[in-house]
């Protein structure tokens, strides 16, 4: 579907509110695509945010999924007795530290049933059964992966497309596991390395994902042999996001480097770096989705409050530079200076012979 596209451009599923209907649908009005994120929502939520998109576009987008993991055995409770004076500190309490599966079976049988034209899968690999499913009801089938391996596997179950991310990229790695003993969640790559690692493994089309927010970027990757790309910090101050005012404030101001953390979240994750972050990541364990309870009503006092020292900032290492405005301006900015690099890149080259 990548060439049916007036450019290969994907809005990414920024769970926890950055992505909206309303970005979606400007994105695909304007030319590219996009996926709403599923994760943390209920699925009648959902099915809500699924219905508002057709109601303002009739182009395709997708659906990402958050497939469950195992459950995790490390011990939270020290970790949990930590947070109890963070909670505070926001007239808050924490939260219960639980696993649960996101609701993803109910969330797959909807995305079926709607057809939704792209499913996207993250944090896991969909069963063979499941991509079955999928491709009976007309959906095209997109595994996140962050390395070869992950790749050779999503491929053999049947995966339509691969998203590859880079260790550049803001919010959650996309990793099928989470190893414990390692911080940085397993052995990293880059994007250009990645794409060149996971293009000699399969031969299925790759969506780019990570650190993109100029067209040049956009470009390279292309060159590169991606067939498309997802872009999330790019779009995370467009004027339809749901970013909340204290990470657009964080953003704007642009002073901050940004580091992958489990403190948030119990999975590798890159954000702004802020007191939060820095308090609280030599710490925290790797327990997903348990953390991620344990912490939410604190962030969301935080955020309530203003204050953008005591919630997740996710954005990727680009971020001092990318754009804001209306999310169709943003595209054809990105659409714009794609061509610029392309035409700039065919001159450098010179001509054939």
């Amino acid at each position: 579907m990548f060439d049916r596209l007036r450019f290969p451009l994907f809005v990414a599923p920024m769970a926890g509110g950055p992505t909206t209907p309303e970005l979606v649908a400007a994105v695909v009005e304007a030319g590219g695509s996009g996926f709403l994120a599923a994760g943390y929502r209920t699925p009648a939520d959902l099915a809500a945010r699924i219905a508002r998109t057709r109601e303002l576009t009739d182009g395709p987008f997708g659906v990402n999924l958050f497939v469950p993991g195992e459950r995790s055995t490390v011990d939270i409770t020290g970790y949990a007795r930590r947070l109890a004076d963070e909670a505070r500190r926001y007239g808050a309490d924490p939260g219960e530290p639980r696993w649960d599966d996101d609701d993803y079976p109910a969330k797959l049988d909807l995305v079926a049933v709607q057809r939704v034209p792209l499913v996207s899968f993250t944090f896991g690999l969909p069963s063979a059964e499941e991509v079955g499913r999928l491709h009976e009801a007309g959906c095209t089938v997109v595994v996140t992966v962050t390395g070869p391996d992950e790749a050779v596997r999503a491929a053999r179950v049947g995966a339509d497309a691969l998203c590859v991310q880079g260790f550049e990229a803001g919010a959650h790695r996309g990793l099928f596991t989470d190893d414990p003993a390692d911080p940085a969640g397993g052995e990293t790559y880059g994007l250009l390395a990645a794409l060149r690692l996971v293009s000699s493994e399969v031969d299925i089309p790759l969506i780019a994902a990570g650190g993109l927010v100029h067209g040049a970027d956009m470009a390279a990757v292309l060159v590169a042999g991606a067939a498309a790309v997802q872009a999330g910090t790019a779009f995370l101050r467009a004027d339809e996001a749901g970013t909340s005012p204290a990470h657009r404030r964080a953003l704007t101001e642009a002073g901050r480097a940004t580091a992958v953390t489990r403190a948030f979240s119990g999975r590798p994750a890159r954000g702004l770096v802020n007191r939060f972050l820095t308090e609280h990541s030599p710490a925290a364990p790797a327990a997903y989705p348990q953390v991620h309870h344990l912490t939410r009503p604190i962030r969301a006092a935080a955020g309530k409050a203003g204050d953008p020292e005591g919630v997740n900032l996710w954005a990727g290492q680009t971020y001092p530079v990318a754009p804001a405005g209306p999310a169709a301006e943003i595209f054809a900015r990105l659409h714009g200076e794609a061509r610029a690099a392309w035409a700039r890149t065919a001159r450098l080259l010179g001509p054939e012979g």
